[in-house]
């Protein structure tokens, strides 16, 4: 009887064990289906969701797709502006060949992107010329696309070209504006901003604005700039459009250097001349300014930029009955006709009276000492006057507040 209960017993405890080891092996057939979920790859299936096409691993498991080409300018277009991009575009592919070919048969030049997504030219097409795409791209579905089409460019009425104010070399003063002045009136303003570019370091906030009658764009930075920037202008304007039927002639470039900080502050009430260089004044001269009495004599109120020096300069006002009257020591700093000089026969005025017709006189041994240390592009601080520099003549970037000047730009502020 005991033999029998102790086998009884046995199969019992078999049995729980047996029991425990099913839920134990349950529950880790579990977990291996939860984690198999959680960490494993998903199996990709051959065909696209919805029965679409093959999946391709490169873009990110979207359907593969034939190639889409887009095309700047469209094919066909014509009266292209040559200064405007010239690109070929691929979607849901890579370009593999791309060329473009001038009438003569001959390859323009370009680059492809490195994802070889796009394909630009590098250089200056042809006036009233057509020009034919080919090459080919492949698709993320693995097959070819034929590249093609074609477009002609404008042929202008005119072409111009534009004078800058900046020259390679050359170190300015620290108010220098930048300036590109056209012969005529600019009505495509937009399309001309866009092809210029200042690059400066270290990096200055400036902006461009249209000035005088529409014929003159200029760029400033917001503040005077850090003595020891340098400059790199570049003006694309072959192939811009610049008005009806107007075109660009050729690009105009410049690389220079600003240089130390010099300040010249003149008060027409003391009849003082004052020259600040890297915040320490060097020199305090008397002169005489223009006669307070005259309008015409005054010499304006404002923020000047020194724009030339002369050893001797011819002064002429026929206005005012004088002519060839040559001074020595001429520092340019209003497109007026404005001079720092010198002038021996003003001294007695010099330091007491304004007498002049518009110029700062100087005695000439004081004349010729600021021009030694004088660079064009510094600013020339007047106050005291009756009269303000003329926005619509004058060299007047200065005179505008920054939110006034952005306002100018033809790309909004």
């Amino acid at each position: 009887m005991v033999g029998v209960q102790g086998s009884k017993g046995e199969a019992l405890r078999f049995t729980e064990t047996a029991r425990r080891r099913a839920a134990i092996a349950a529950l880790g057939l579990v977990a291996v289906l939860t984690l198999g979920a959680c960490s494993s790859e998903p199996t990709v299936s051959a065909s696209g969701p919805d029965g679409g096409g093959p999946l391709n691993s490169e873009t990110g498991g979207k359907p593969a797709a034939p190639a889409k080409l887009t095309y700047e300018p469209a094919a066909g277009a014509q009266d292209v502006a040559p200064g405007q991009p010239i690109r070929v575009s691929v979607a849901d592919g890579t370009l593999d060949q791309v060329v473009l070919t001038n009438p003569e048969g001959k390859q323009v030049a370009g680059q492809p992107s490195e994802d070889k997504k796009s394909w630009s030219t590098t250089e200056q097409l042809g006036y009233g010329k057509s020009y034919t795409w080919s090459g080919k791209a492949t698709g993320t579905d693995g097959k070819p696309v034929e590249i093609g089409g074609a477009f002609t460019t404008v042929k202008p009425r005119k072409q111009v070209g534009a004078n800058i104010n900046v020259f390679d070399g050359q170190t300015y003063g620290i108010a220098m504006p930048i300036t590109l002045t056209f012969p005529s009136k600019v009505t495509d303003k937009a399309s001309v901003e866009k092809a210029l570019s200042v690059e400066t370091t270290p990096k200055t906030e400036g902006s461009w604005a249209w000035v005088h009658d529409d014929t003159s764009v200029h760029w400033r930075p917001k503040a005077y700039w850090q003595p020891g920037t340098t400059v790199k202008f570049n003006a694309k304007i072959y192939g811009v459009k610049i008005g009806d039927g107007v075109y660009g002639k050729e690009d105009r470039s410049a690389s220079f250097t600003i240089g130390r900080s010099q300040i010249v502050k003149g008060n027409t009430q003391t009849h003082r001349l004052l020259v600040i260089r890297d915040g320490q004044q060097i020199a305090d001269y008397p002169a005489s300014y223009g006669l307070d009495a005259d309008p015409g004599r005054v010499t304006p109120s404002g923020t000047h930029v020194v724009m030339s020096k002369h050893d001797t300069y011819s002064m002429t006002n026929e206005r005012y009955d004088y002519e060839n009257v040559v001074v020595p020591s001429a520092v340019r700093f209003s497109t007026n006709g404005e001079f720092i000089h010198g002038y021996a026969k003003s001294i007695w005025a010099q330091g007491k009276k304004n007498i002049s017709h518009g110029c700062v006189n100087l005695a000439p041994v004081n004349a010729k000492e600021y021009m030694a240390g004088a660079l064009v592009g510094d600013p020339v601080e007047i106050e005291g006057s009756t009269q303000k520099i003329n926005r619509a003549r004058d060299y007047s970037d200065w005179t505008y507040s920054w939110d006034e000047w952005t306002k100018l730009s033809a790309l909004g502020s």
